[in-house]
């Protein structure tokens, strides 16, 4: 097991400055017009009520959302960076509040919202802003693969798969749960191949054959699956899960297990916190491989390496006692 690297800033740090700017990065490509001037009225009640100010970033096009959020994170110097939107959009503005050394804020407005309600933040609009007023600074932490940063989790193999396949039936047949359900059967049900990967952890290689290489930063999305290895986090981790099974029939039932059920009672699941390990593929034929961090897919040079980030992500959210209570 790896020993767990200290957190730099273990405690909180005191709410912003009154005058401290709030600079909110909005992906508009992924809401309506009305949502946006409901959430600018919002901020308009709550910032002139508190006498505090803010901006207001509206990125239409969604291949600008990271060159817009690095130009905002400037404006932010000082103060908080707001990401609004799902965990693919708070994974873009977080990455430009970390390399900036911005605090970061949420406001959630995405399917899941893994990473808010992981942390104690409302879904509510109003509770979230009021909160962002409020709240004291504290450190969490975030996950890496090479250069690309994630606050939930990242995948290889079938999952980004799922997620690609998922994408295309919303676009073709609207947002629901169960066409999410409908588009990963269908996407489990076609032929797909094994992965051979090379692991090495703590010094020790092994060779995996699984559908998909899971490994999570977010409690809540493993507790939901039954996740042994959750309580890890806590302690300065990111947990790996690969399903084991052996046979096509016998990866698809697991894939479907795990990905709706819970990964424990799926059958043979390997499983372990680190701080950093490495991942090759047993074919030096491919370079590259498709990974999905926080849900947005890309291709990555081999070899990947997952590791905790030497420095925390300073987030504004509830006392951890509010928090607990908050999660759901």
């Amino acid at each position: 097991m790896s020993t767990p690297a200290a957190l730099p800033c273990a405690s909180a740090e005191p709410a912003p400055d009154h005058d401290a700017p709030f600079v909110f990065v909005v992906n508009a490509g992924s809401g309506r017009r009305r949502e946006l001037d409901t959430l600018v009225a919002q901020l308009d009640a709550a910032f002139g009520r508190s006498g505090r100010r803010y901006e207001l970033v509206s990125v239409a096009d969604p291949s600008q959302l990271e060159a817009s959020a690095a130009r905002a994170a400037g404006l932010a110097r000082g103060g908080v960076l707001v990401g609004v939107g799902g965990d693919g959009t708070l994974r873009t503005v977080a990455r430009a509040a970390l390399d900036a050394g911005c605090v970061f804020g949420v406001l959630p407005r995405g399917t899941f919202n893994y990473f808010s309600r992981d942390h104690g933040i409302p879904a509510d609009p109003e509770q979230a802003i009021a909160l962002l007023l409020s709240a004291r600074v504290h450190p969490v932490q975030v996950g890496f693969v090479n250069d690309a940063l994630f606050l939930v989790n990242a995948s290889l193999g079938l999952y980004p798969k799922l997620l690609e396949q998922r994408e295309a039936y919303k676009r073709q047949f609207g947002r629901s749960r169960l066409v999410a359900l409908g588009s990963a059967i269908a996407t489990l049900l076609r032929p797909h191949r094994l992965l051979r990967l090379h692991v090495d952890h703590e010094g020790t290689a092994r060779e995996l054959r699984t559908t998909t290489l899971f490994v999570a930063n977010n409690r809540l999305q493993l507790e939901q699956v039954g996740a042994a290895e959750a309580p890890l986090l806590a302690q300065g981790m990111l947990v790996a899960l690969a399903p084991l099974a052996h046979g096509r029939l016998a990866q698809i039932l697991l894939s479907l297990r795990g990905a709706f059920s819970r990964v424990r009672d799926a059958g043979d699941v390997v499983g372990f916190g680190f701080t950093r390990f490495t991942v090759t593929r047993a074919s030096r034929r491919r370079r590259r491989i498709k990974v999905a961090t926080d849900g947005e897919i890309a291709w990555l040079d081999l070899p990947l390496e997952f590791r905790l980030a030497d420095r925390p992500l300073r987030l504004l959210k509830p006392e951890p006692d509010v928090a607990e209570r908050n999660r759901a």
